[in-house]
């Protein structure tokens, strides 16, 4: 974590640096000539996904904004980042709510854990409010009601208002801690907590890797590592085989490798999202050697209109490690056990 007080310089190299791309560099190509899109590649960004309500309409914001986006960013982690107290007393029951660069209320995770990115992105040297572009105010658009119960239920454990308490006994009908399988499926480690397909930035395990050849394109992503396979010039499969990251087939439309995914399970990593939905994904290789990442999500049964975005994946020489999931691997027995002793404590008070 660089120090605060460096922040005034890099806005200054910030400035500086918007005028450095070379107006001559060539795009890499395979030996067919079509764009080589191979490459590892950090998709993480500080721009959020949907727009700050200050900017409104404002697509774009002022080096100024983005200098002084980044130093406040740089400020939180920097209080997340100081070390614990060693006599610190015990969180108070239930947890202090304290959601914060993952927390989870309980302290659960600190700024150390975490690698959303550093810096707000730029596409033609102009620093972008937010990621979707489309509605123009830079918002999703309005859920409609029934996908709004169905992914309640589903992410019921995530909603669960922590108390201390066993509240859910309160109500008939399952509880969200009953079994394995009630916990949402991110909690199990069965899908990711951030958008796969299209893919949107998350709190952490940003990189991708693309292999390409003539017919196939590889995405292989940090996040629950999974492996996108991408046909080029097929067809999609039977409607009957669905899979939680869908069935994409690819073309090239001149430069850009446009990308159409649907046949998707339920759930399959996209908040709110059902067996409608339709992604259409277009990768364009810069002459920085980055990728430009456009997206438009489509799911009529879910949202009143479709909505698009679009961002930079910055090319990389790092590797992509495997994931490791421990929440599922060796938290769920404590999940469960701290449920039911929750409602054995509900149970004994209310005889």
């Amino acid at each position: 974590m660089l120090p605060i007080n460096l922040f005034g310089s890099l806005s200054i190299v910030l400035a500086l640096s918007l005028n450095l791309i070379s107006a001559h560099a060539e795009i890499k190509r395979t030996l067919t000539g079509k764009p080589d899109l191979s490459g590892t590649y950090d998709t993480g960004t500080l721009t959020p996904l949907t727009r700050p309500k200050e900017f409104g309409d404002k697509q774009f914001m002022t080096i100024e904004e983005a200098a002084k986006v980044q130093q406040q960013m740089a400020a939180r982690y920097e209080i997340f980042n100081r070390e614990s107290s060693a006599d610190r007393k015990a969180p108070v029951k239930g947890g202090d709510g304290n959601n914060t660069a993952g927390a989870g209320g309980v302290g659960g995770y600190n700024a150390f854990w975490v690698d959303p990115g550093s810096d707000i992105f730029k596409i033609d040297g102009k620093f972008r409010t937010s990621i979707l572009y489309a509605p123009k105010n830079g918002q999703q658009p309005k859920m409609k009601t029934a996908a709004l119960v169905r992914s309640a239920a589903i992410y019921e454990s995530f909603r669960h208002d922590n108390d201390g308490t066993a509240s859910w006994l309160a109500r008939k009908g399952p509880g969200p801690f009953d079994g394995p399988e009630s916990l949402a499926p991110s909690e199990r480690c069965l899908i990711s907590f951030a958008a796969t397909v299209p893919t949107i930035p998350s709190l952490y395990n940003n990189y991708k890797r693309i292999i390409q050849t003539d017919d196939h394109v590889m995405i292989l992503q940090e996040m629950v590592h999974d492996a996108r396979i991408i046909r080029i010039n097929s067809k999609h499969t039977s409607v009957e085989n669905r899979k939680s990251l869908g069935d994409s087939i690819a073309y090239w439309n001149g430069d850009v490798l446009v990308v159409e995914t649907t046949h998707f399970k339920v759930p399959n990593g996209l908040f709110g999202a059902d067996e409608n939905l339709m992604v259409t994904e277009r990768f364009s290789r810069m002459k920085t050697g980055d990728l430009l990442y456009d997206f438009t999500v489509k799911d009529p049964s879910v949202w009143e209109e479709e909505w698009s975005g679009e961002y930079v994946w910055s090319t990389n020489d790092r590797k992509v490690y495997e994931y490791a999931c421990h929440e599922g691997n060796y938290a769920m027995g404590n999940i469960l056990r701290g449920a039911r002793l929750l409602e054995s404590e509900w149970d004994g008070a209310r005889n």
